[in-house]
C-alpha cells in the first residue's frame, strides 16, 4: 500500500461539533497545544460496526483533559455519538478511532487560562499494528534509554501527547536498530511498559504484570486482565525489575493498536509466544467482533 500522508486523504474529520473535508481540518501554527504540550487523545477501535470500550475511552478522555486542567466542552454521551457519526460519514465498519482535545491559539504562553478548548475526532483505516507475520513470531523490543516519569513529576495518569515525547524518541530509536519497538522502564528502574502498549509476562502458568502507580492503565490491559481470570489464570500485579525477565516463558503486550501481541525479545532476554498467549490472542480477537 503506498504511503499518504495524513494531511492529504479524502474524507472528514469531526471538528467542535461540525464536519470539516479531511484536508481543511487544520489548526494555526501558534496553537497553545503546539507549543506546550496542551492535548489529551484516546486511540480506539472500530469492529464490525462498534467501537470497543467507547465509553470508557471517552470517560478517560475527559478525566486526561482534568488532569491537564481544562475541561472538554462535550459530555461523555456527545463524545461517544460523535465517534459513531465520524465513523458513519467516513463510511467504514473496521476502523481506528482518534479523539484528541486541545487548547487552541488564544493565547501563547506557558499560562493558558484564555485559551478555547478544542475536540475533534478522525478516522481510518488501520488492519494491523505490526506486519501480521511478524506478530505471530513475537516482535523483538529493546531497552529504550528513556523511563517513565515520576507521577510527582508529570501526570502520567493522563493519555496526555506531552508524555509521549520519550515514547516517539525511544520508538523511532529501536526502529532504526531492526527493532519493533522498546520497552521502557520507570523512574525507580521497575519494568514499566513499552511505548504504547503494557507489558505481560509469564512464569509457570501465572500472569505477571506492572501495577499502575506511573503508567497509563490501559483500557486493553483492563480486559485481557479480567479475561485471564475468567479463564482461572492467576494476574500478579507487582513491581518487576528487569533481571527477572530471564526467569518468564512467555511475554505479550496489550493496547487497543497492538491488541495482544506476543513478544520474543526484550534485550538480552528471550521468550517464546506459547499456549496462554496465543490463547489470549485468540480470545481477545473474538470478544473485540463479538462487543
Amino acid at each position: 500500500m503506498a504511503f499518504v500522508p495524513f494531511d492529504d486523504r479524502d474524507g472528514w474529520i469531526w471538528m467542535d461539533g461540525d464536519f470539516v473535508p479531511w484536508r481543511d481540518a487544520k489548526t494555526h501554527v501558534l496553537t497553545h497545544a503546539l507549543h506546550y504540550g496542551s492535548s489529551v487523545f484516546e486511540g480506539e477501535r472500530m469492529y464490525d460496526g462498534e467501537i470497543f470500550k467507547l465509553t470508557e475511552h471517552s470517560e478517560r478522555l475527559r478525566r486526561s483533559a482534568e488532569l491537564l486542567d481544562f475541561e472538554l466542552p462535550y459530555s461523555v454521551a456527545e463524545i461517544d455519538a460523535a465517534c459513531k457519526a465520524t465513523c458513519e460519514r467516513m463510511g467504514l465498519r473496521d476502523c481506528y478511532v482518534r479523539p484528541v482535545a486541545y487548547r487552541g491559539p488564544e493565547q501563547v504562553s506557558v499560562s493558558a487560562g484564555k485559551t478555547k478548548v478544542h475536540v475533534a475526532i478522525a478516522v481510518w483505516d488501520w488492519p494491523s499494528y505490526f506486519d501480521p507475520e511478524t506478530k505471530a513470531k513475537g516482535i523483538r523490543l529493546e531497552w529504550a534509554k528513556w523511563r517513565r516519569p515520576d507521577p510527582m513529576t508529570a501526570p502520567s495518569a493522563a493519555k496526555a501527547a506531552g508524555l509521549y515525547m520519550i515514547c516517539t524518541l525511544s520508538k523511532t530509536a529501536a526502529e532504526k536498530r531492526g527493532y519493533a519497538d522498546a520497552m521502557m522502564l520507570d523512574w525507580r528502574g521497575y519494568v514499566a511498559e513499552a511505548t504504547g502498549a503494557n507489558v505481560f509476562f509469564v512464569r509457570d502458568g501465572v500472569i505477571h504484570t506492572p501495577p499502575i502507580d506511573g503508567i497509563l492503565d490501559g483500557i486493553t490491559r483492563q480486559t485481557v486482565t479480567a479475561m485471564a481470570e475468567a479463564k482461572g489464570i492467576e494476574v500478579i500485579v507487582r513491581h518487576i525489575r528487569p533481571e527477572e525477565l530471564s526467569t518468564f516463558s512467555e511475554c505479550f503486550l496489550t493496547g487497543t493498536a497492538v491488541e495482544v501481541t506476543p513478544v520474543s525479545e526484550i534485550g538480552e532476554y528471550r521468550f517464546t509466544p506459547g499456549a496462554l498467549t496465543l490463547d489470549l490472542m485468540d480470545s481477545y480477537s473474538r470478544l473485540v467482533r463479538r462487543a
